[in-house]
């Protein structure tokens, strides 16, 4: 039985999301994500890369999420690692909107790395490397790092404690987070958390900006 693969969003429902999210919309970028959309649907045949098989929803809840942190925090530059990335979130939607961000994937599974370095190189994003490491084995190979980001890793106290070692040396971590983790998280108070930000058409998802305290 053949498998049908969805197509990717038109470049006017592209536009029209990332401007419910307050998002600049440049050209270059739109086709951008549509191209990558493109090859995770494919790839998603294979490879487990998200749950989430409707192409809007992925462009909703895996871009424009993805890609509101950096006019939220806002992010402009420097050097960024996204932890456990998975299909590439955070990490790439911050990258194609930001093309001056440094940016670390980290990510130990070997095929969903191998994706990653397929998206990179389809879309021409410089400064964008692979790590196929777990993030506890990683130092001096990407720091000092501006930002640390995760979207589903969990283990924050491990995750957290790492982020802020003298050897890791991240200036700021960024968390796209349910509301039920928010108190566990605040808690930790090696960093200091500014107030949470509600993810647009969402009732439970946060953005939450910690920096290291001195």
């Amino acid at each position: 039985m053949t498998t049908i693969i969805k197509a990717p969003p038109s470049a006017a429902v592209i536009r029209r999301a990332l401007g419910e999210f307050k998002l600049p919309v440049y050209d270059d970028q739109v086709l951008q994500i549509q191209q990558y959309i493109k090859i995770l649907l494919t790839w998603n045949e294979k490879v487990n890369l998200t749950a989430i098989r409707d192409p809007l929803e992925i462009l909703y809840r895996h871009f424009c999420e993805s890609m509101y942190a950096a006019e939220a925090i806002p992010l402009k530059e420097g050097r960024l690692a996204d932890v456990g990335s998975g299909g590439g979130f955070p990490g790439l939607p911050l990258k194609i909107i930001q093309p001056n961000l440094r940016v670390f994937l980290v990510e130990s599974n070997l095929k969903k790395a191998t994706f990653l370095a397929e998206v990179i190189r389809e879309l021409g994003l410089k400064d964008t490397q692979v790590l196929v490491r777990r993030y506890e084995e990683l130092h001096e190979e990407m720091a000092p790092l501006d930002y640390v980001c995760s979207r589903a890793l969990g283990e924050f106290p491990a995750f957290l404690e790492w982020a802020g070692s003298k050897q890791t040396g991240a200036r700021q971590v960024i968390l796209w987070i349910g509301a039920r983790d928010l108190p566990e998280i605040q808690r930790d108070d090696a960093w200091v958390w500014q107030e949470p930000i509600p993810v647009p058409h969402s009732l439970r998802r946060l953005l939450l900006v910690g920096t290291r305290a001195l």
